[in-house]
């Protein structure tokens, strides 16, 4: 982490008020044009950053005690100090939304220099996971989540959205997919006390008596439904008579390799 503290910026300690905890960060931008000159001069970035914050405390209508934002990163990797650990932000949009989140800003803006550099994004995962050691939860959001502004712009937007990922670090394993098929749930999912469930209720009881139906074992006269009948259990006993069982084998509960054989929609 390349952290720019305070102090090393001229600055006393924040008057912002106290927040000891939050959800999480909210991910923001300047909102303004930022020179493509930043991208190559670093001085630039802290001009900035000192330029940002005497407009904030110069707004007399919102009434700022600091620079709205706990941190800044810039497009060479720095963290730059803002209300810093512990502090409300004042950059979401209400008291409501600024106890919720804290808030960091990239030095991007609506033209100009508006996609953020890797060295940038890293800068602010730096900032997410130092704030998640003094309080932060783990929620990462845009500022336009749950306030109407173009902030923090389409590039930093869709990193949020795409779950803020340190550059160069492993990516996310995807999510799996929903199964096609019902898994086995377990022979206690289908009895009570040693006997078969009758009334319990489950949308995967409608689903197997659809496929028993569909294999030509449907023993009903009104169904299938969600609620576990006798009608059921005739009809997965006949099931299991065709696929080769005999005897006790054939009897109720199911059994994993019918169940996998009959292939129950997911639901």
């Amino acid at each position: 982490m390349q952290l720019i503290t305070r102090s090393a910026l001229g600055w006393p300690a924040s008057a912002a008020p106290a927040q000891p905890a939050t959800k999480g960060v909210k991910v923001h931008y300047t909102g303004t044009a930022v020179s493509t000159a930043l991208a190559s001069d670093h001085a630039r970035c802290i001009a900035l950053w000192k330029d940002i914050r005497r407009a904030h405390l110069a707004n007399k209508a919102e009434g700022y005690s600091d620079v709205a934002y706990n941190y800044a990163a810039c497009p060479h990797g720095f963290l730059l100090e803002g209300r810093g650990i512990g502090k409300r932000t004042g950059a979401n949009g209400n008291q409501a939304l600024n106890r919720t989140h804290y808030a960091i800003v990239g030095l991007v803006g609506s033209s100009g220099l508006t996609e953020p550099t890797d060295a940038m994004l890293g800068a602010i995962r730096d900032g997410i996971e130092l704030l998640r050691k003094h309080g932060a939860g783990t929620e990462i959001k845009g500022h336009r989540d749950g306030y109407p502004t173009a902030c923090p712009g389409g590039p930093l937007y869709a990193w949020v959205q795409g779950g803020a990922p340190r550059p160069g670090g492993p990516t996310a394993p995807p999510k799996p997919a929903t199964p096609k098929y019902e898994p086995y749930p377990g022979e206690s999912f289908f009895m009570k006390s040693g006997k078969p469930a009758l009334g319990k209720v489950s949308p995967v009881f409608t689903a197997m008596g659809k496929r028993l139906v569909a294999v030509g074992c449907g023993r009903y006269k009104v169904g299938p439904g969600p609620t576990l009948g006798q009608a059921d259990v005739d009809s997965y006993e006949a099931w299991q008579r065709k696929c080769g069982y005999t005897g006790t084998a054939a009897k109720w509960p199911p059994g994993p390799t019918t169940w996998t054989k009959l292939q129950v929609p997911n639901v």
